[in-house]
C-alpha cells in the first residue's frame, strides 16, 4: 500500500507541480515522504484559499453534555455565520472499499474523496469536491466550488480545467478507479471562538446513510446511526487548544475518540454481513 501510495504522490507532483526546480528535487533526490506532504500542504496552502491544514479532534458525548458544554463554555464561543446545515455527502471508493479499509487500518498517512452539498442540491447548485487527506494527526482538504452537473464532465475528463485542484482530484478519481459508494448525511451546528479566531467547535447530530441512489435527491430513506440522542463533536482548530477549553474537558472527563462517519457506518454494515452470513 506503501508504494503504491508512494507511486501516486510522485505522479501527482508531476501533474500539478509548475515549479521546475521542485520538479527537478523530486526526481533526482526521491525526497521522503513527509517531505513530500509537507511540501504538498505548504504550497496549497500559499496557493489557494481553498485549502485546509488544521488539528481536528471528535469526541462522542450525550445531549446532556453538548447542553452543559454550551453552558459553561458559552461565553467563550459564539454562533458561526451558518450556525445550522444539513450537510451531505456522497464518499466515493473502489470496487472493493480499498480507501475506507485501508482507512479503518489507521496507517499514518490516509485520504478520502467526497462530493458536499448544504442541503440537497439541484443540478444547477454548486457543491464541493473535497479530498480530505490525514498525516500523522495533521488533517489536510483540498476542494473546489462547482455546478452540480459540470462534476461528471470533469472526471470522464470530457471537460477540462486548468484549475490545479480540480486536476489533482480528477487524477485521483481516475487513477484509483473511483465511484460512488455510499451517501452520508447529518445535521450541523456550528460555533467559533470569539477571542480564538481560528477555533471551531461542531456538534454533528442525527447521522444517517444509504447504499441506493447514491445522488443528491431529498426525502429518500436513510438508515440512522445512533439508537439514542448522540452528538459528534468536532474541535478544529490551527493551533493548540486554548487553555480554559482544556481545563473543561478534563475536568468533565470528555476525552478525543476515533469516529470516521464513513468508517463507523462500514464496520457497522460489516458487523451485520456477518450476522447473517
Amino acid at each position: 500500500m506503501m508504494e503504491k501510495l508512494v507511486n501516486y504522490i510522485l505522479s501527482y507532483l508531476e501533474v500539478i507541480l509548475s515549479n521546475f526546480l521542485f520538479y527537478v528535487l523530486f526526481k533526482i533526490f526521491n525526497l521522503h515522504l513527509i517531505l513530500i506532504v509537507y511540501i504538498l500542504n505548504v504550497r496549497g496552502g500559499i496557493m489557494y484559499n481553498n485549502i485546509f491544514q488544521r488539528v481536528e479532534e471528535k469526541y462522542l458525548i450525550t445531549k446532556e453534555q453538548k447542553d452543559n458544554l454550551l453552558k459553561e463554555i458559552g461565553n467563550s464561543l459564539e454562533k458561526d455565520k451558518y450556525f445550522k446545515s444539513s450537510i451531505h455527502n456522497i464518499y466515493f471508493d473502489t470496487d472493493n472499499n480499498d480507501l475506507i479499509i485501508n482507512s479503518l487500518e489507521k496507517p499514518i498517512f490516509k485520504d478520502k474523496f467526497r462530493i458536499r452539498s448544504y442541503g440537497c442540491p439541484m443540478k444547477d447548485d454548486y457543491v464541493f469536491l473535497e479530498m480530505k487527506t490525514k498525516y500523522n494527526g495533521i488533517v489536510g482538504k483540498r476542494r473546489i466550488k462547482i455546478k452540480l452537473k459540470e462534476i461528471d464532465l470533469y472526471l470522464t475528463n470530457k471537460k477540462t480545467s486548468n484549475n490545479l485542484i480540480l486536476n489533482e482530484i480528477v487524477y485521483y478519481y481516475n487513477y484509483y478507479k473511483l465511484k460512488p459508494a455510499i451517501y452520508i448525511a447529518y445535521d450541523r451546528e456550528s460555533y467559533k471562538g470569539i477571542d480564538n479566531d481560528d477555533l471551531r467547535i461542531t456538534f454533528d447530530s442525527n447521522l444517517r446513510s444509504r447504499r441506493d441512489d447514491l445522488t443528491f435527491k431529498a426525502n429518500k430513506k436513510m438508515k440512522s446511526y445512533f439508537d439514542e440522542d448522540l452528538y459528534i463533536m468536532e474541535i478544529k482548530t490551527n493551533l493548540s487548544l486554548p487553555m480554559w477549553l482544556v481545563k473543561y474537558l478534563s475536568f468533565n472527563k470528555i476525552f478525543p475518540t476515533s469516529f470516521s462517519k464513513y468508517g463507523k457506518v462500514y464496520e457497522r454494515e460489516m458487523k451485520e454481513m456477518m450476522k447473517h452470513a
